[in-house]
C-alpha cells in the first residue's frame, strides 16, 4: 500500500502497525518492525512480483482500516495484567451452569482473568 508521502507501507504481521517497505542492495523488498523485533524478507521472483502486486492493488486506507477493525474486534486486553491477546477457541470460557459464553481467558500464565466479549471484565 502506498502512503501519502509515496513511501510504500505494509503492516507488520505481528502488531499490524504500518511499516515502511525498504529494498535490499539487490532490490528485494523487506520490512522491519523495531517494536516487535520482526524482519520480513520477500525472496524469489514469484514472491517479489506478488508482493509488489499486493502493494499496488491495496490502498493504505482499505487495508489499515480492515486491520484496525479486526484488532478492535478480535484483540482483547486483560484488565488484570494488561496483556493484549487475540481471541482463540481454546481461550473461550463458558458458564459451568448454563454453558453460556462468559468471555476469553487471559493466556498469560498465572493470570486467570476472563475478558468478556464486550471487553468488560467477566466475573
Amino acid at each position: 500500500m502506498l502512503a501519502i508521502n509515496t513511501k510504500p507501507m505494509f503492516p507488520c504481521p505481528v502488531c499490524t502497525g504500518p511499516r515502511e517497505v525498504k529494498l535490499t542492495k539487490k532490490s528485494k523488498p523487506y520490512l522491519t518492525c523495531d517494536a516487535c523485533g520482526v524482519q520480513v524478507f520477500v525472496r524469489g521472483p514469484d514472491g517479489i512480483s506478488e508482493f509488489r502486486r499486493l502493494l499496488e492493488s491495496t490502498s493504505e486506507e482499505t487495508l489499515l482500516s480492515r486491520l484496525n477493525y479486526m484488532e478492535q474486534r478480535y484483540r482483547l486486553t486483560c484488565p488484570k495484567c494488561g496483556k493484549k491477546f487475540w481471541i482463540a477457541p481454546q481461550l473461550v470460557r463458558t458458564s459451568g451452569f448454563s454453558g453460556e459464553m462468559k468471555g476469553f481467558r487471559c493466556p498469560e500464565k498465572g493470570c486467570g482473568s476472563v475478558v468478556a466479549w464486550n471487553n468488560e471484565e467477566a466475573k
